[in-house]
């Protein structure tokens, strides 16, 4: 990934977060944009070798926040989002960037279980959760319901994440 990837791809980073902590929902304008535009600027830029990098960035960011979204961890938008961030930055950059917002996510939401003092009531479900998933091999079990899901904005995760993975590279 090229510095100029990584700054092409920051104002639909911006868009996705402003529209995500106001209405928790990433528009298709801004993940369909963003899509197109790296595809493009890519080929563009590197020619076949460049769309080639910016497929492949597509669907593995595609693919990994796919799995997240089966097990409710995120949302559609996010799983089109970070297949226009792969389209940009390519599978390295964007394979890291899951991983640096999967850690902040975990972060943040620890924080908001610790704010609303709902820590043990949520790591008996946990424990729970992982027993059935154990005893059970039933993947269903890890899901929860949707009442229990502790829900915020993924962007506020991704935006330093992505400037981690931008510090790393």
């Amino acid at each position: 990934m090229t510095e100029w990837a990584f700054w092409g791809c920051t104002p639909f980073l911006a868009a996705a977060l402003i529209t995500d902590i106001r209405s928790m929902r990433i528009p298709n304008w801004i993940t369909v944009t963003a899509l197109l535009t790296g595809l493009l600027v890519q080929a563009i830029v590197q020619g076949w070798q460049g769309l080639l990098f910016a497929i492949c960035g597509a669907v593995v960011g595609f693919i990994l926040l796919l799995i997240m979204y089966s097990i409710g961890a995120v949302g559609a938008g996010d799983v089109k989002l970070f297949a226009g961030i792969g389209a940009w930055t390519g599978v390295l950059f964007t394979a890291q960037v899951i991983m640096y917002s999967v850690f902040f996510g975990a972060l943040i939401g620890w924080v908001i279980v610790l704010r609303r003092r709902e820590m043990g009531m949520r790591l008996r479900k946990t424990i729970n959760s992982l027993t059935g998933f154990l005893v059970l091999g039933n993947l269903s079990v890890l899901k929860g319901h949707e009442a229990e899901l502790l829900r915020f904005p993924f962007m506020l995760a991704v935006i330093p994440g992505s400037v981690c993975a931008y510090l790393y590279f």
